[in-house]
């Protein structure tokens, strides 16, 4: 079974650290249903909107992820466009974050780094490791 979260990654819960995010599995080239999230295959599945695709960029592609708590580092490991009630067209990611969770976000509160980016790095060993947070 291909498995973003669980598949050959081993003890660690399926996080990463700065140098082996490129192990994690992006779901690509279909629209998530609720079973690919329940197989822990995709991140989300949305109902209720319209002319829902994959949006084709480069996954797994390292991101900073603009939240309410700050800059977060992460992993998007889907990506899809959605039309909301209004028709409005949104960009929504699949990520996965340093410790393994999943969270949802819009393209535009992510940065598309590489993983040479140093604030994407810091980010990635803070959360690895919050001693180094606590030693600045």
């Amino acid at each position: 079974m291909d498995d973003v979260l669980e598949d050959g990654l081993g003890d660690d819960g399926g996080g990463f650290d700065a140098d082996d995010w490129g192990r994690l599995k992006p779901f690509v080239g279909a629209v998530a249903t609720l079973e690919d999230v329940q197989a822990r295959r995709a991140v989300f599945a949305l109902g209720e909107t319209d002319d829902p695709r994959p949006i084709a960029m480069d996954l797994p592609q390292p991101v900073i992820w603009w939240e309410e708590d700050g800059e977060q580092a992460a992993v998007a490991v889907q990506a899809e466009s959605h039309l909301g009630p209004d028709g409005e067209e949104m960009e929504i990611l699949g990520l996965i974050l340093p410790d393994g969770e999943g969270a949802v976000a819009l393209m535009e509160d992510v940065d598309l780094v590489d993983d040479t980016d140093p604030t994407w790095r810091d980010l990635v060993t803070r959360a690895v490791d919050p001693s180094v947070a606590d030693a600045d």
